[in-house]
């Protein structure tokens, strides 16, 4: 439940400290989301301790964005066909001018924390977010807290996180702070191979496993396209060592010829050595593989997704953006980025997960209603570089109605809701489309490669990558980005001619859902015919 936050009383204006001044209100005041996990609240979790007082946090501060209600009606204007601002969409400066927080109270809040003793790391052009880290210590004193650290009572396993609500002597604005706690860590949706290994499969990899260009023959087929002219970001809580990525390309006798770009959001290391770097390593070798032309690939790395996704949003430098990673649902912080992602005409796509529920997969950020969530298939090929043959439903994909009761069913979604699908009428379902995740899927990564890996964290650079197509054929003819991508492939798999831009995926489940004909909560609206989905999605109105 978000809290209100209460009236501000009268503010005193701080002189200067160490050359910086900053508004000071007379009493504390509340951040507007609350920060102690519920274990904690609710006495459930033992404290045993508390971090040393030295121990530095990094922190993603974020500020309220302005007239989130103009922002729906806009967003709505942009992608209803036949409106006047039909993906006219906004640049960084014109969103951030429209929506994001003042350049007074942006300025006043960075002062503020550098004055308290914190080091600023990043701003951002969207004025959305700080990045800073501190001492514990200083922390402790700046937010009214205390860090300790807990014993989870399920787990068992030993978490961090402040005792009460932080609280600031600071007159602007706080929506939250990520980082205060780790209860809820972020994880990869990469699943290691399956014992014992499944038999042989139709791709071209050791024991019939697929490589990329298996994915891109079986999706996109041998046209021309290959993303040439795109950029795509990939987000990532990890670093990645790039020898693994050049050792794939180099084993599977493939050219890399993409410019792979780091960009470090809050300092975190951006490249490691013999690392577990599985997750990052395939996104790039799948996402490159499915668009080979790309003009580079960005990967993202920071310390919290919020950090991540702010960055991704204020460059807007990337139009097609993906992620494989889960964590803390941080609806009120992350679902404004997505928004402004979508009215800077980028999309954003986000693994279902893998274990067949939201629940058991962890559902943030896919079930958030604007972004496209992918879910998994098991894909079987006519042979190695084959054309499509066949898909049925992976049985880890996961799906099902938001568990967030605040997330309602978008409109262009309710139309495909039906008994045969058993999805809901009321809240946003989940998964939209959906590409490979079997164990089935070569990659390197830790220094050496193998097949037989599987997760819908291959479903999301893959489609990632088809995006990008769809983006450089739009570039080709003039018109802008596809950008959030539900809205106009929900509207033309209603149409007749559904089956020529999209594998309908029936036969399957997950164990809870069913696979069925046109949309369903294992693989929602299906894998995509690459070439003739890029081309009916750029002659919509």
């Amino acid at each position: 439940m978000r809290r209100t936050r209460p009236a501000l009383h009268t503010i005193a204006l701080a002189a200067s400290l160490a050359g910086w001044a900053w508004a000071l209100p007379a009493c504390a005041t509340a951040l507007l989301t609350p920060h102690v996990p519920a274990a904690v609240a609710q006495h459930a979790a033992q404290r045993i301790g508390a971090p040393a007082a030295a121990q530095r946090l990094t922190l993603a501060i974020a500020l309220p964005m302005r007239d989130q209600p103009g922002l729906t009606a806009l967003l709505q204007d942009l992608y209803r066909p036949g409106s006047p601002r039909y993906r006219h969409y906004l640049s960084v400066a014109d969103f951030t001018a429209r929506f994001g927080p003042t350049a007074r109270d942006y300025a006043a809040a960075t002062d503020f924390f550098r004055a308290c003793g914190l080091r600023i790391l990043a701003t951002s052009t969207n004025r959305a977010m700080i990045d800073a880290d501190g001492a514990v210590a200083d922390i402790e004193r700046v937010f009214h807290t205390t860090i300790g650290q807990y014993r989870d009572p399920a787990t068992g396993r030993v978490f961090m996180a402040p005792d009460r609500e932080p609280t600031l002597d600071l007159a602007v604005p706080v929506l939250h702070v990520t980082g205060l706690d780790n209860a809820l860590p972020a994880v990869n949706r990469m699943l290691p191979p399956p014992q014992p290994l499944p038999s042989a499969g139709t791709g071209s990899g050791p024991n019939g496993s697929f490589i990329g260009s298996d994915i891109r023959a079986a999706y996109y087929g041998g046209g021309s396209l290959t993303g040439a002219g795109q950029s795509l970001g990939l987000m990532e809580l990890g670093a990645w060592n790039p020898a693994d990525v050049t050792l794939y390309f180099s084993t599977v006798q493939q050219p890399l010829n993409v410019p792979i770009i780091g960009v470090s959001t809050d300092g975190s290391a951006l490249n490691c050595v013999k690392c577990s770097d599985a997750e990052q390593a395939a996104d790039i070798e799948y996402a490159i593989s499915m668009a080979p032309g790309l003009s580079q690939v960005q990967v993202y790395v920071g310390k919290s997704a919020e950090s991540v996704l702010n960055r991704m949003a204020s460059d807007n430098t990337s139009k097609q953006l993906s992620t494989s990673w889960g964590w803390a649902n941080q609806f009120a912080t992350d679902d404004p980025l997505f928004r402004e992602m979508a009215a800077q005409g980028q999309t954003f796509l986000a693994a279902s997960g893998d274990y067949a529920t939201l629940k058991a997969s962890g559902p943030w950020p896919e079930e958030d209603a604007n972004l496209t969530a992918v879910g998994g298939t098991d894909l079987v090929t006519a042979g190695a570089s084959g054309a499509w043959l066949a898909e049925t439903a992976w049985p880890g994909s996961a799906g099902g109605p938001s568990l967030n009761l605040h997330i309602k069913i978008p409109s262009y979604q309710l139309p495909f809701i039906n008994a045969a699908n058993a999805g809901s009428h009321r809240l946003r379902n989940v998964p939209d489309v959906a590409a490979d995740a079997d164990f089935e899927n070569f990659i390197c990564f830790g220094g050496s490669c193998g097949g037989s890996f599987g997760g819908t964290s291959f479903a999301a650079p893959i489609w990632a990558g088809v995006v990008a197509l769809m983006n450089q054929q739009a570039a080709m003819a003039g018109k802008p980005a596809i950008g959030f991508l539900n809205p106009t492939l929900y509207a033309v798999a209603g149409t007749s001619n559904y089956a020529k831009l999209l594998n309908d995926i029936t036969q399957g489940t997950n164990g809870t859902y069913n696979a069925t004909i046109n949309y369903d909560l294992v693989t929602g609206l299906g894998s995509p015919q690459g070439a003739p989905l890029a081309q009916q999605l750029n002659i919509q109105p």
